[in-house]
């Protein structure tokens, strides 16, 4: 039934009244001091969410982005700042989601997105948040987080206070970690302890 052409033309339909409150949204990506970094983003979450899709363009990408994942919006208006005010209400940002920094690099994925609280010194290139993860501050450890490129942080995981995460490591799920990270390592437990050093299992603290 979903391939039936009647079907398929109500969807074209549908996506192009939908697509009409995202013009703004193309205006702003167009002229935005942003726009490649939004570019890179835009293609970065394309591979991970849309490749079972037909879009057949990074535009296209876009729309959909926009139109289907209030993650991504979060990120979209985060890279536009204050001039992407007056047209949040078209396509609104995912309320539980919350996203503070300075230097945020390219590439970043926010999966689900839900209870998830950001807010780093700064986040590298390419990293990737999932669902119900903090990143903040520490009552006993000032300053907030600082990322490498590369950096995975899993579900209920906690990052706190003003450490670095080096790049290409792991935070695994429901991980509290409030000491420095190394590079390319993997970090589970409560506190965080090293499991995995480049590629080879260990058991070592942090």
């Amino acid at each position: 039934m979903n391939n039936h052409p009647v079907a398929r033309i109500y969807r074209s339909v549908a996506f192009g009244l939908s697509s009409l409150r995202l013009i703004p949204h193309l205006i702003l990506w167009r002229f935005s001091p942003n726009r490649d970094v939004i570019m890179q983003d835009v293609r970065r979450w394309r591979e991970a969410f849309l490749g079972h899709l037909s879009v057949g363009s990074d535009v296209e990408a876009f729309l959909v982005l926009m139109a289907s994942l209030p993650e991504y919006r979060t990120l979209f208006y985060f890279r536009i700042g204050s001039l992407a005010t007056p047209v949040k209400f078209l396509c609104p940002v995912m309320e539980s989601l919350i996203l503070v920094c300075p230097k945020l690099g390219p590439g970043l994925i926010i999966q689900h997105g839900i209870a998830t609280v950001i807010v780093a010194e700064e986040i590298g290139a390419n990293c990737w948040i999932n669902q119900q993860v903090t990143l903040g501050i520490s009552g006993s450890l000032p300053g907030f987080p600082t990322l490498g490129d590369n950096v995975r942080v899993s579900v209920g995981a906690k990052v706190l206070g003003g450490i670095t995460v080096g790049s290409n490591s792991m935070i695994g799920a429901n991980a509290v970690v409030m000491k420095n990270v190394p590079p390319n390592v993997t970090v589970v437990g409560v506190p965080g302890y090293i499991v995995r050093r480049d590629g080879v299992r260990v058991n070592e603290p942090l």
